[in-house]
Formats: structure tokens, C-alpha cells, sequence
């Protein structure tokens, strides 16, 4: 092993020889670090390739399964100022070829979210805008697809209108008839995107409607479906999961053919786990993305974007602060990203250097996991992340 010392930036670069005898990149930088007597060197490179932007926290709805119910965040719009130092930062990202347009808020009701979808296009992105598809009017539809948004994404728990109503209190009617619009003046424009998606929370309420989903896919048009699992932030909700802690029979895969001009595909919807006890994988992390929030706060997942409580698989309340690593006002993008802090806790998600919470013999008398954290590993803790378990899914 050769002698380290550390740069300006308490980083360390490697000797020639040793990189090239394992053919490691030498402009790279390294921080080091100890886990269980390994020394281990993490690179401190901008190699994202995803990034979520949290354009605003408002809703025009108020949907039985919102994280809503069990936050206290401002209800309000991200700063122009925030976007362009958004926009500023990912020029530093070889890489970055994606942006999601969604987290917990409509995006459709910032009233710049247009321009902002334009300038990331300009700068050859693609983007996936996530919406509720109410506020998807005949002028936003022209929009997005002049504009060439690649995909759009509407939430529809529900086939049957009473469902669909009780869940998300609007009509489903309006939802289905501004998606069939959408496809009309794509067709119309001769263009292939954006794509259409549909995402389905399951839950008791909607269960038995599970199986009209590929009809309703079918005639939306929808190129992929993603079904998840609800969260559960409060103990109602928590009433109606279908998933649990032991064995239960998943959900039957369905498959639905798709007409997209002349060609007609096969689309297979995305179903989550059922049960507590998979090999853990974050996709946040595996896939390189950034979380970036309303006002700026840099986070490395949906999960611990903001401050809430939920109820983990076996019931126990737990209470999520939220994490961020610096906030792209004060920081470049590329620097948070690169940051000590935020490469060592990639490092430890990726390994999932967690323990199972759920399976520990103390679980019941545990008092880290009500505030999200755990005995070993890195804290906040992923040890009951249900996203990292493919219980609940995003597309």
C-alpha cells in the first residue's frame, strides 16, 4: 500500500504505478476511509446521472395517501434563483442525462415549471414530469410536447370512479379525458413522446381493481405502468398495506398490449415485493441520482427529503428528520456531491452497511428506530427503508 497524504481538499491522489497496476483513472481523487479494519477509497468524482427536482410542495389535491397528513412543510414554490444554481450545477456532470420532475408536490402549479422543462431541454435532457394529471390543460399538453418532455407520469389509484374519488378526491373522468388529449395532440404533432406512464398505489380499498389496470393502460395508451405500495403515515392508512412481515403471495404480473402509431407493443407492469426480507438495494444511490428540494436542501433520497412520520412494517412509529448534505444556494452542485460526507454515505448504502432492523431480537424495545437510526452503520439509518426493500416503489 503507498503512502498517502492528503490534497487541499483532505482528499488523497494516488502514485502513478499503483493506479496503473490496477488500472484505476489517475485524475481521479480518493477520500479513505476504515470500515471493519478494511481501509477503503472511495472516488471523489461527479459522476451522477440522475436528478430528482422538487419543483414545489403544493397541491391543488388532497389525497388519502399523502405524506401531507403527517408533515408541517410550507406549502409553496422553489425560487428561480434555486433552479438556475440547479441548472448551474449540473453542467459539472458528465454524465447527467435525466431529470424527474416530481416528489411530493403538483408540479404543474409552479407557474414557471414550462420554462424551466425548456431550459433543461435545451441543455439535451431528458425529462420525466410526475403529476396528478388534473392541471394537464390543452395549452400544457401542446407544451410538453413541443417541448419534447419524453415522459409523463400520472398517478390513477383507482379504475372505478367511486374508488378513484376516495382516494384522490377529484374525478377520474377529468384525469382520462386530459391523458387522451395529451395523446391526440402528440399524434397530431407526429411525435413520439412524451410517453405516457401510470402509476397505481395498491392498497385494500383498491385491490380488487388491480386487474382492469391493464385495460385501463391499454386504452390510456401508457407505455409502462408502476404499481407501489402505500406508505403508511398514519394508522388508518397503515390499516389498508397489503404487504407485511411474513411470506405473502405476490401480485400477479400483468402484461397488456400497447398501440403507439402504426406499432403495437407489450407492456408488463412493475409490481413492488410483498414482504418484508429482500437483499436491500437503494435505487437513489445504485442509480447515481441527486434529490434536490424545494428551497435548494440536497438529499440523497425521496425518503429523507423531508421531515415526517410513518409506521415501518412491523408497526413500529417511527419519526424521519430530514438529511441533506449542503444546499445548491451555498454550494455548487458538483461540491456537495463530491463532499466527504455525501461520497462515505454512498459508499455505506450501496455495501447497505445497515442492520435488519425488523429481525432483531430487540426490535421491541429498540428506542433508535422511533427517531430513524440504528445501533451500527451510518445514521439517519436505511435499515427500514421500504424503498430499498421494492415494497414502495416510484416510477
Amino acid at each position: 500500500m503507498p503512502k498517502l497524504s492528503p490534497d487541499q481538499h483532505g482528499s488523497f491522489r494516488l502514485p502513478p504505478d499503483f493506479l496503473n497496476r490496477r488500472r484505476l483513472d489517475p485524475s481521479a481523487e480518493y477520500w479513505l476511509d476504515e470500515r471493519d479494519g478494511d481501509l477503503i477509497l472511495h472516488p471523489r468524482r461527479p459522476d451522477a446521472r440522475k436528478i430528482f427536482i422538487e419543483v414545489t410542495t403544493a397541491c391543488n389535491l388532497k389525497c388519502q395517501t399523502c405524506i401531507r397528513h403527517s408533515w408541517a412543510d410550507p406549502s409553496t414554490h422553489m425560487k428561480r434563483e434555486t433552479f438556475e444554481n440547479i441548472l448551474a450545477g449540473i453542467a459539472a456532470f458528465p454524465a447527467l442525462d435525466q431529470v424527474v420532475l416530481t416528489s411530493f408536490g403538483e408540479p404543474l402549479l409552479h407557474p414557471h415549471l414550462l420554462e424551466m422543462i425548456a431550459a433543461l431541454r435545451e441543455r439535451k435532457l431528458a425529462v420525466t414530469l410526475g403529476t396528478n394529471g388534473t392541471m394537464l390543460t390543452e395549452n400544457v399538453a401542446r407544451e410538453l410536447v413541443r417541448l419534447g418532455v419524453n415522459q409523463v407520469v400520472v398517478s390513477i389509484d383507482g379504475i372505478e370512479p367511486e374508488t378513484y374519488a376516495g382516494v384522490r378526491g377529484t374525478l377520474l373522468s377529468e384525469v382520462t379525458d386530459n391523458i387522451a388529449r395529451l395523446n391526440e395532440i402528440r399524434q397530431q404533432a407526429g411525435a413520439a413522446a412524451p410517453s405516457l406512464g401510470i402509476e397505481f398505489v395498491a392498497m385494500k380499498q383498491n385491490l380488487a381493481e388491480l386487474e382492469g389496470l391493464a385495460e385501463l393502460a391499454t386504452r390510456l395508451g401508457a407505455t409502462r405502468t408502476v404499481v407501489s405500495n402505500l406508505l403508511p403515515y398514519t394508522a388508518e392508512m397503515n390499516d389498508q398495506k397489503l404487504y407485511g412481515y411474513g411470506p405473502i403471495p405476490p401480485l400477479k404480473t400483468i402484461g397488456y398490449p400497447v398501440r403507439t402509431n402504426a406499432w403495437v407493443r407489450w407492456g408488463v407492469t412493475e409490481l413492488p415485493r410483498m414482504h418484508w426480507g429482500a437483499e436491500p438495494r437503494c435505487r437513489f444511490v445504485h442509480d447515481n441520482s441527486i434529490v434536490v428540494s424545494w428551497d435548494g436542501g440536497v438529499s440523497p433520497c425521496y425518503a429523507l427529503s423531508h421531515s415526517y412520520e410513518y409506521i415501518a412494517v412491523d408497526g413500529v412509529q417511527k419519526q424521519v428528520t430530514r438529511y441533506t448534505f449542503g444546499n445548491v444556494n451555498d454550494t455548487p452542485l458538483a461540491e456537495i456531491w463530491m463532499s466527504e460526507e455525501y461520497t462515505r454515505y454512498r459508499s455505506e448504502v450501496r455495501a447497505f452497511h445497515f442492520p435488519s432492523c425488523p429481525d432483531c431480537d430487540l426490535r421491541e424495545t429498540c428506542d433508535l428506530r422511533a427517531k430513524n437510526e440504528a445501533c451500527w452503520g451510518p445514521n439517519p439509518s436505511c435499515a427500514d427503508c421500504l424503498w430499498a426493500q421494492d415494497i414502495v416503489k416510484c416510477a
